[in-house]
């Protein structure tokens, strides 16, 4: 079996890779991404593949039985339809027959998240292919929050402008252990299965700052500020537009969904929130 995966580079797709590792032989593992160098001399078959070149993607799917589709990091989603586009054409074109792909929890179609639409669209567009897959839907990221707290101790607050919603969570080594489970598993996928990774239980803005208090020995309460101050703040980053329509979606109650699928897939439970940052903070 040949197992490719785009994006391989990314925070999430190392994971995967890693998770993959210890699945199959790395021999049967291939990374297509767009900078080669980045994996020389690890053992792994390493291709060239650009999301906007479907000769290369092709080329790179050649004599895959299972991709794994990780999209690129757009807040564009007019781009990343496009991608999806190409990269559909050149599955067909190297005889791809078997999918799973990363998407993620905000594809409503009253969702105001800016990338929503994409996630949306993936979904009706896949079935209408030929093509056996299984989508993986991930909750938020637990792991950004680790190098958030500094700034959350500072301020002595939360200030994700949410209201009383609660919001669902999975670490990206958690989610990299399903999507490789998935991949090597027919059953897991061979029905067009649609999964949602969470922890088992979402968290409310004060029940998520108790457990930062826990795990960093620092008072951290909850002061919402409004979706136009958060924007503000964090728009000199390059992303306050885009994270502000997430919590806005949050505020609505759009990312709150709590599943068992984590453990369904693998046999055992995610790691907690308490867990996941008393283990990564260093106080």
């Amino acid at each position: 079996m040949k197992y490719t995966i785009t994006g391989a580079t990314g925070h999430l797709g190392r994971k995967v890779v890693e998770q993959l590792s210890r699945l199959v032989d790395i021999q049967d593992i291939r990374l297509a991404v767009h900078t080669p160098s980045t994996f020389l001399d690890q053992g792994y078959e390493v291709v060239k593949s650009d999301y906007y070149d479907v000769e290369s993607m092709t080329k790179a799917f050649a004599d895959t039985d299972v991709l794994i589709y990780i999209p690129s990091i757009t807040y564009d989603v007019a781009n990343r339809v496009l991608e999806f586009e190409n990269s559909l054409k050149a599955m067909q074109k190297a005889g791809v027959k078997n999918l799973v792909d990363v998407s993620f929890i905000a594809d409503q179609p009253n969702n105001p998240f800016q990338m929503a639409g994409y996630y949306a669209y993936l979904l009706a567009r896949l079935a209408g292919t030929k093509l056996n897959y299984a989508v993986v839907k991930n909750s938020l990221y637990a792991d950004p929050l680790v190098p958030y707290l500094p700034e959350l101790i500072e301020r002595q607050n939360i200030i994700y402008p949410v209201g009383d919603q609660a919001m669902s969570f999975i670490t990206r080594d958690d989610s990299a252990e399903a999507i490789a489970n998935v991949a090597v598993k027919p059953y897991l996928r061979d029905q067009r299965q649609i999964y949602l990774l969470t922890q088992k239980q979402n968290y409310n803005m004060v029940e998520l700052s108790r457990i930062m208090t826990e795990a960093t020995g620092q008072e951290i309460g909850y002061a919402p500020v409004s979706l136009s101050e958060f924007t503000d703040i964090y728009r000199a980053e390059g992303d306050g537009d885009e994270l502000a329509s997430m919590y806005h979606a949050a505020a609505m109650g759009l990312m709150n969904a709590v599943t068992d699928d984590f453990q369904h897939i693998t046999g055992h439970e995610p790691m907690p929130m308490d867990q996941f940052l008393q283990q990564n903070y260093q106080r």
